[in-house]
């Protein structure tokens, strides 16, 4: 039977599924309710072990999920590397035909398919990161609020034993008081949950030989190594050092036409999450004794956040075979 690809525009609540085969020709174009049966029905039509691409848009874990218990080789396509802003005609249908085309070809900008349980342990990290922006917010509303009343916190962390004190003996005016009290009430909530998810994250990884061996980094601390090792995945999945600085948006710009070449600032095309970690975590220790003098000498010559930019790319290294190979040789304590 001739092998047949099928792509599948998913939507939240239906989606359109177009079958073609070898050839390009199209044999089908179904348009179906998001029920797993009614899927599993339409991919049947297309025979044993079809091969199946879906963008990774939202919600797409169960469909995914589904279609390889069910014997499909599914694909997940990159919606970044899809293009599909520019054309003149853009509907559900030609987004599944251009989908199977691309698979059909080999033009297919693929995503890695995470495991059930990295995706768990990226809900978690994820999740924690976004409790601590919303706590951020909450904080800095406090401080918005103080300087309302025109008060200048002495204290060095206004959140923390020596400022919590402070607030409590701070006299405002009842609305300003009341704000307050419902604020640090809240940022308290915050407190707990973000407590609760960075103990679980801890447990799923205290036996992960990766996470710790990356610790080793100065910068990297138990939350940085939580956030690389969920989204970096398996790290065998990139072929060098360079492709996984590439794969998280810290390689420069590269554009080429005949003679004339650009090379301009870091791409940012990838996992903010992990371009984050790398260079918060360089942002005051400099990667560690052994690259702090590289720090030093592309400041002096490129300014402090190009260094900054480049010595995260020298750490985002040592991640990649700290995860690769259990170990970070530069790093080993000598005898």
């Amino acid at each position: 039977m001739d092998r047949q690809y099928v792509g599948i525009d998913f939507h939240r609540r239906r989606s359109v599924i177009v079958r073609k085969d070898s050839a390009g020709d199209k044999l089908s174009v179904t348009h179906v309710a998001n029920d797993p049966l009614a899927i599993a029905a339409v991919i049947a039509e297309a025979g044993a072990e079809p091969e199946v691409v879906i963008e990774a848009t939202y919600g797409w874990y169960w469909i995914v999920d589904w279609l390889q218990a069910q014997g499909a080789h599914v694909h997940l396509a990159n919606p970044s590397g899809l293009n599909w802003g520019t054309r003149r005609v853009k509907n559900d249908e030609r987004d599944a035909v251009d989908l199977a085309d691309m698979l059909r070809l080999g033009r297919l900008p693929e995503a890695w398919i995470a495991p059930p349980a990295t995706r768990e342990l990226r809900e978690l990290v994820r999740y924690r990161a976004k409790l601590v922006g919303l706590r951020s917010g909450l904080k800095a509303q406090v401080h918005a609020v103080l300087a309302k009343e025109g008060v200048m916190p002495s204290a060095r962390d206004l959140f923390g034993h020596a400022g919590n004190s402070e607030l409590d003996a701070l006299e405002l005016a009842p609305a300003y008081r009341m704000r307050i009290a419902s604020l640090r009430a809240l940022i308290d909530v915050y407190n707990t949950e973000v407590g609760n998810f960075e103990r679980e994250i801890q447990s799923r990884l205290r036996r992960d030989r990766g996470y710790r061996v990356i610790q080793q980094i100065n910068g990297i601390g138990p939350t940085m190594a939580a956030i690389l090792v969920a989204e970096i995945g398996d790290v065998s999945r990139f072929r060098s050092a360079e492709a996984l600085c590439s794969w998280a948006g810290l390689t420069p710009k590269h554009r080429e036409s005949d003679t004339v070449v650009h090379r301009g600032g870091v791409t940012k095309q990838g996992s903010r999450l992990v371009r984050w970690a790398v260079i918060e975590g360089t942002v005051r220790y400099h990667g560690g004794d052994k690259l702090a003098a590289d720090w030093r000498r592309i400041a002096e010559r490129r300014g402090k956040h190009k260094a900054t930019v480049a010595v995260a790319r020298k750490v985002l290294t040592l991640v990649y075979y700290g995860l690769r190979d259990g170990e970070i040789r530069c790093l080993a304590k000598t005898a």
